[in-house]
């Protein structure tokens, strides 16, 4: 099995094109919509085109991936300050999840209390594959826990963050969601554009199952995944 590979001009016509495809799923949706959404850059295209629309989601729960342990709620790194500001504010959404690093396992319970994610929006590290805070070598079946950060995974958040002034700066330790919290959602759809992310895609569409290594290739095990990609990130 492999995702289907969606192709875009640039990140902005993704960015909309995801933003609108989200929209759909959650007007053809009843009750709460849970929305799984990292931090980082990768989404933002899609998070402001989704502001852009105007529209008021008071049904949507931002379901953030990971946080770091210890990042004070107003840190320039904090997960928690990004999902408010800019996602659940600007959509006028329910409430923004987001897992207890003394009661990790909770958080599985709480999604799957509430339905299940109904989609998960992913990005991948440039330089190891990573998802969330998940590095290579991952279990599939893996679920929510506090994750030593492995020196790749923090060598891309110095090009996320760039007022960490060196690689000393950034945490040691974040709290994730697991593979297998992420393959429970009804739909994945992974975004990668930009220069940056060329190498991570060639590794991923040379792939087609999940290679522990690469933990982005989660989404060629799954039945409802869609690789979106700009044609820089393609070249």
């Amino acid at each position: 099995m492999t995702a289907e590979v969606r192709a875009f001009a640039d990140a902005n016509e993704l960015g909309a094109a995801l933003a609108d495809e989200v929209l759909a799923r959650y007007d053809a949706s009843d009750g709460m919509y849970l929305l799984g959404c990292p931090g980082g850059r990768s989404l933002r295209t899609t998070y402001r085109a989704l502001a852009v629309r105007g529209r008021r989601l008071d049904r949507l729960v931002i379901v953030m991936m990971d946080e770091y342990v210890g990042a004070p709620p107003d840190a320039h790194y904090s997960c928690l300050r990004f999902a408010h500001e800019e996602i659940a504010e600007p959509l006028g959404a329910a409430a923004v999840w987001l897992p207890d690093a003394d009661d990790p396992a909770a958080y599985d319970a709480r999604i799957e209390d509430a339905g299940g994610v109904d989609c998960f929006l992913l990005a991948s590290g440039a330089s190891d594959g990573h998802v969330a805070f998940v590095p290579p070598g991952s279990p599939r079946d893996g679920r929510t826990s506090v994750i030593p950060l492995a020196t790749s995974t923090r060598q891309d958040n110095l090009a996320t963050f760039p007022e960490f002034g060196s690689l000393a700066d950034v945490p040691l330790e974040g709290l994730s969601v697991g593979l297998g919290t992420i393959s429970d959602a009804r739909v994945l759809r992974l975004v990668l554009h930009g220069a940056g992310k060329r190498a991570a895609a060639a590794r991923l569409l040379s792939l087609d199952g999940l290679d522990p290594s690469w933990p982005a290739s989660l989404v060629h095990d799954h039945p409802d995944a869609q690789i979106w990609i700009d044609k820089e990130a393609m070249a």
